[in-house]
């Protein structure tokens, strides 16, 4: 692709991203998500592969329609209200219908059936900024909302994290795998989204960080199956022993960054009389955990067939930049000991 063109569509992606952040008003909010959307639509079809042109028609389609949603919800704001502004919103029917707007937009369950089926017909680059920079306009659009029923943002979050971690389990695909991680870890920050809206915005954080690292691992090993990530221990050893602690990581466990977040939601949880919830929560979380030990096993634990040439790659010199990668994993892995500050922060 040709760079102005490319530099051009960045830009309009962070500048929708932008106006979505600082609109007031529906229609600028609505306006930033339509420029997201149409800025990322080349990008994900740029390969001209029949795959990459159906998810990205399939993704364009799920995007309208919520859109479309959003946009009917706060026409009919202003018309029960006389309202525009994002924060004077009240009313529950369009309350209720933007929450399931912006639900379809990011993919939480049950609006989550396009995800997985669209980050698989991407490349590793395009699949990451669907994964990351595309969640961000919808949640502060999400953070901004009172929910007038807390029932349905836990009802979403219980139903992502569930469907996050059965969707999981039968994937060969790695992209899919990370689109039923994402799911799940959105569930987690929906759940908590009307209780502590900071404490969303961490987990969010750290499920950038920790999802950077697994995409980059990937792309620079070139794995899109589970299969394929057997042979990376010939093209990078070092990367493949401590790729598993970035997939542990994602999985929620101690003592690694991902478990801040769970910690925090799952107290907080408890603290708001939801024990019940919680419980789910955990549980679904050790689905989503037996499918990262499955690539944890695959990568560290088995070794591909290998021809004698095959087995030394890793003496050449790669031409990828890995320092991001090592940033990301270096935070993905070590910012457990943060939690005191982390606390704090969330305290004020």
């Amino acid at each position: 692709m040709n760079p102005f063109i490319l530099a051009t569509l960045l830009f309009g992606l962070g500048l929708g991203t932008t106006i979505t952040f600082a609109s007031t008003h529906w229609l600028l909010a609505w306006m930033g998500l339509e420029m997201n959307t149409l800025a990322i639509i080349p990008l994900m079809a740029r390969h001209h592969h029949p795959r990459a042109v159906e998810a990205t028609t399939k993704y364009f389609l799920t995007q309208a329609a919520a859109a479309a949603m959003l946009l009917f919800a706060s026409v009919t704001n202003a018309w029960l209200s006389g309202q525009w502004e994002i924060q004077q919103i009240s009313h529950p029917v369009p309350v209720t219908m933007i929450t399931l707007a912006l639900a379809l937009k990011v993919g939480l369950a049950p609006l989550h059936a396009w995800l997985p089926e669209v980050l698989q017909g991407l490349d590793l680059t395009t699949g990451l900024i669907l994964s990351t920079w595309q969640k961000l306009a919808p949640f502060a659009l999400l953070l901004q909302l009172q929910p007038t029923n807390s029932l349905i943002l836990v009802a979403l979050g219980l139903a992502s994290t569930l469907v996050g971690g059965w969707g999981g389990l039968n994937q060969t695909q790695l992209r899919k795998i990370l689109a039923y991680s994402s799911i799940a870890h959105l569930g987690w920050m929906i759940l908590v989204l009307q209780f502590s809206p900071s404490l969303t915005l961490l987990a969010l954080l750290t499920y950038f960080i920790m999802t950077f690292s697994t995409f980059m691992v990937f792309k620079l090993n070139g794995s899109t199956t589970v299969n394929m990530l057997a042979t990376s221990w010939s093209k990078a050893p070092v990367l493949t022993s401590i790729t598993p602690l970035i997939l542990l990581s994602l999985g929620g466990l101690p003592p690694l960054t991902g478990f801040l977040p769970k910690w925090l939601i799952l107290q907080e949880l408890a603290k708001q009389d939801l024990a019940l919830t919680a419980t789910f929560a955990a549980l679904s979380a050790l689905l989503s955990l037996y499918f990262y030990l499955r690539l944890t096993y695959a990568m560290t634990l088995t070794m591909s067939p290998n021809n004698l040439p095959g087995t030394a790659p890793w003496r050449l010199p790669t031409h990828q930049t890995t320092l991001p990668l090592a940033l990301s994993s270096s935070a993905a892995t070590c910012l457990l000991p943060l939690a005191p500050a982390a606390i704090a922060l969330l305290a004020h």
